[in-house]
């Protein structure tokens, strides 16, 4: 059967509309088949799944021209300056910068918040909901950028990665028998809104990037796995933050 080709310039739209096929015939299949209801505002739905194909599209080919690029490159620069300590704080306001401006975040503490005052938590007035999730941000974003420090020095000193995974988890299997058991769901969703569309381009980037300009080292091997630490502690930060708050 011959393969269907797409002008160069329609390729991307072509590729995100092949992702998203599988999303479509499942919820498609469901509704009409198990359901046994028509899809509901059929326009509404088809308009918005033509914004989601251009959108993703256009978000892939920017994560190819800008943010890859400007990721390895800035890691190449910083190994050839050869100043851990310049290194290591690129690192961690990396990690806290794109963290603090992931949207998956923005949204999971904010509803964190309102699901808190429900819950007598805490007062259930603007302010308090506000700060509430203000300091869920500020405290992954934290937890984000010493992640990514811990991750930079692993790939610099050649650390294998599977203690450092096992050391973090026994550590947050501690954590989570004293954390208050409002906390710990959100704690355990907060490791993996960290590694959304923000941040996990510019981390990889960093990370094989960095990996490439240190002799020795297999950027294959040793470029990966700082999204491992950035979904890591979170989990352990947040619990933290709950015990004192709460």
């Amino acid at each position: 059967m011959p393969k269907l080709r797409f002008p160069k310039t329609l390729q991307p739209l072509a590729e995100s509309l092949r992702d998203l096929i599988p999303i479509v015939l499942v919820v498609s299949i469901f509704q009409l088949l198990v359901i046994r209801q028509p899809l509901p505002h059929l326009l509404d739905l088809l308009l918005g799944l033509l914004f989601v194909v251009i959108g993703l599209s256009l978000f892939v080919k920017g994560l190819e021209m800008g943010l890859f690029p400007i990721g390895q490159s800035m890691a190449h620069a910083f190994a050839r300056k050869g100043s851990l300590l310049w290194l290591l704080l690129f690192a961690f306001a990396l990690g806290f910068g794109t963290t603090i401006a992931e949207p998956a975040l923005i949204a999971i503490a904010e509803e964190a918040s309102k699901i808190a005052a429900t819950g007598n938590l805490i007062h259930p007035s603007k302010a308090s909901m506000q700060s509430y999730a203000l300091g869920l941000r500020y405290t992954v974003a934290l937890s984000v950028g010493l992640a990514i420090v811990l991750g930079v020095i692993r790939i610099v000193r050649g650390w294998p990665i599977h203690w450092l995974i096992v050391g973090g988890y026994m550590v947050i299997i501690l954590i989570t028998e004293f954390a208050p058991v409002e906390i710990i769901g959100i704690a355990y969703d907060s490791g993996g809104v960290t590694t959304s569309t923000i941040t996990v381009p510019l981390v990889t980037a960093l990370g094989v990037g960095l990996a490439s300009s240190i002799q020795g080292r297999n950027p294959m091997i040793d470029g990966f796995g700082l999204i491992a630490f950035a979904s890591l502690t979170p989990i352990m930060f947040v619990m933290i933050y709950g015990m004192v708050v709460h």
